[in-house]
């Protein structure tokens, strides 16, 4: 029986060996297990792809000094502030030990990193945690390390830039940790007080005290696709209420719906936003608006001379134009083909970002907003935005904002303030939406406090009625230095329809209506409630729209001249008075 045992053996070892042959070992870091797909995907392959898996897009964690590389120019690091002494507060047992350990593995000091970078040549303080150390948990060093790299912004008037990826609080530190939150908030108050910028990027995971500090408190919040971003852990969530949370609790898409965050932005593209970013913030000098060198740098005078001559042009063929009723003004201010709010943006300005959310609810997509360039000139451009398709008209909800849109439009409008940006506003609604959720967020208030808010902004204001100009809707974010309209937009305290239900009860007399509630612009540039009428083509559709956007590009040049040489104190003066004699 011997041989039979013997027979076995040898064919087992000629078994492993075939194996090892047809398996053989891969060399340690070649390859890479994504821990989404579960698939082993080549190290390099990983690398090239900004850490992301090639397979299923899921995200890996990135190490500090690679994220530097990945965002800044080729050796402009500049780190800050290496190596301060640690704390053990809580004389917590092998915690001291624990940190030289981490120091050593992963050959940082701590768990973020901090210094001055330059991205396409814009300078920044930046800061990047990485999640290697403690989770990027926040003890004492990570605090002051993130709030001395933000006074040295205020001090050397940088924009400031931190890359998020944190457990929260440093539970081996207890109450000093905890500490670090009103502290770098604190810091970060003054860095806003001086009118710097502040972005954050939001990583995989952004949690806890972080999460309730500095994370939340950018100008601008971006994030990385499906990171958990969230005060408590979706762990403790279901443990505390019972509950299963929904599929895609916390992760960016969830907070981009509930209007915490500005945008989501892939790896690959954040270089290329960032850098966009911190050039629409640069300050440009109210003086140079009006010097020739400016004009002629970002090539006003030729652009602005030649849209002159072709706002001449079709101007002069509307010469003989026929009468329009009030009511025939009404339908083509509704037609389907007329520009909206988007077509405005696109054909004026450009470099245009939108930012998201009102932070404290929802994104309302009624309300499009963001910063743009008006020929080298920062912007911040608003439009209430109808949609062009049916499926677009839906998720728009027609052009009509909830009180998630109302506050969108005021964050940015307070955000162009701190900034010295002018405002560019797009009106074109049927009004505020009217539901049992608008009622429940207070519709009334948002639109009051946007009132209230615009009249004292201490940048110029102009609001450009394009379409439908519809009842306090519409005044929510028309409360400007000068209010323009299209030649065949209307503006009026409710709809024809409206009006005819609620003085007459027969809606059926909304022709008849529409006449007697002086809604035109003729009617409303005699009235003196706009200043000035932009002419359109007959009918107007955005196939047609150049030449009118040639001539608001002459008649913005020219409001920016003047406005923008006006002081803060001027500026909401101006406002008022303007609707004080009304």
């Amino acid at each position: 029986m011997e041989w039979k045992k013997l027979f076995k053996k040898t064919r087992r070892a000629h078994s492993e060996l075939d194996e090892r042959h047809s398996h053989p070992e891969v060399p340690k870091g070649l390859l890479k297990r994504c821990n989404a797909c579960k698939a082993a995907i080549l190290t390099e392959d990983v690398k090239k792809d900004y850490y992301t898996c090639p397979k299923c897009h899921n995200y890996f964690r990135v190490h500090a000094y690679r994220r530097i590389e990945m965002i800044g120019d080729k050796n402009n690091f500049e780190e800050w502030d290496r190596s301060l002494p640690e704390i053990n507060p809580l004389h917590f047992k092998g915690y001291n030990e624990k940190l030289i350990y981490l120091k050593n593995e992963t050959k940082l000091d701590e768990a973020v990193l901090t210094g001055r970078i330059r991205i396409e040549e814009q300078e920044a303080a930046v800061g990047v945690c990485d999640g290697r150390f403690m989770m990027g948990s926040m003890g004492q060093v990570v605090g002051e390390k993130i709030t001395r790299a933000v006074e040295r912004a205020t001090k050397e008037k940088l924009p400031m830039i931190l890359f998020v990826c944190s457990g929260g609080a440093r539970m081996q530190e207890g109450i000093v940790s905890l500490m670090q939150m009103a502290k770098t908030a604190a810091a970060l108050k003054r860095h806003s007080d001086a009118g710097l910028l502040y972005i954050t990027v939001l990583t995989d995971p952004t949690t806890g005290g972080v999460t309730a500090s500095f994370a939340m408190l950018g100008d601008i919040i971006l994030a990385e696709p499906g990171a958990l971003i969230g005060f408590a852990g979706p762990r403790v969530i279901e443990q505390t209420i019972g509950e299963k949370l929904p599929k895609g609790f916390q992760r960016s898409e969830f907070l981009l719906e509930h209007g915490f965050i500005d945008r989501i932005v892939e790896r690959g593209e954040q270089r290329q936003i960032l850098s966009q970013i911190l050039k629409l913030h640069k300050y440009v000098e109210k003086t140079a608006l009006n010097s020739e060198s400016f004009r002629m740098a970002y090539g006003l005078s030729k652009v602005f001379g030649n849209a002159e001559e072709t706002k001449n042009a079709y101007i002069k063929g509307k010469q003989q134009e026929k009468y329009l009723s009030a009511w025939e003004r009404v339908l083509l201010s509704r037609r389907k083909d007329r520009p909206i709010g988007t077509d405005y943006i696109q054909g004026l300005f450009t470099e245009f970002i939108e930012l998201h959310g009102d932070r404290y609810c929802k994104e309302d997509r009624a309300i499009v907003g963001g910063v743009a360039s008006f020929h080298g000139i920062p912007i911040t451009v608003i439009a209430q935005e109808k949609g062009k398709t049916t499926r677009e008209n839906m998720k728009r909800n027609f052009g009509m904002p909830s009180p998630d849109g109302y506050r969108k439009a005021l964050r940015l409008m307070k955000q162009a303030e701190k900034f010295g940006r002018p405002v560019i506003c797009f009106v074109d609604t049927p009004g505020a939406f009217c539901g049992i959720a608008a009622e429940m967020r207070g519709q009334g208030e948002a639109i009051a406090r946007n009132l209230y808010e615009m009249s004292a902004l201490k940048v110029p204001v102009l609001s450009l009625v394009i379409g439908e100009g519809g009842s306090g809707g519409a005044l929510g974010i028309a409360v400007a230095n000068e209010v323009w309209m299209m030649e065949n937009a209307v503006y009026s305290v409710l709809s024809p329809e409206g009006f005819a239900s609620i003085l007459w009860k027969d809606s059926k007399r909304a022709s008849e209506a529409a006449e007697v509630m002086k809604l035109t612009s003729r009617d409303l540039k005699k009235l003196d409630v706009i200043d000035q009428i932009i002419p359109e083509p007959e009918p107007l559709t955005r196939d047609g729209l150049y030449p009118v956007l040639c001539s608001l590009r002459v008649k913005i040049d020219a409001f920016l001249q003047k406005y923008q040489m006006m002081s803060g104190e001027q500026l909401s003066a101006h406002r008022y008075l303007r609707f004080r004699k009304m």
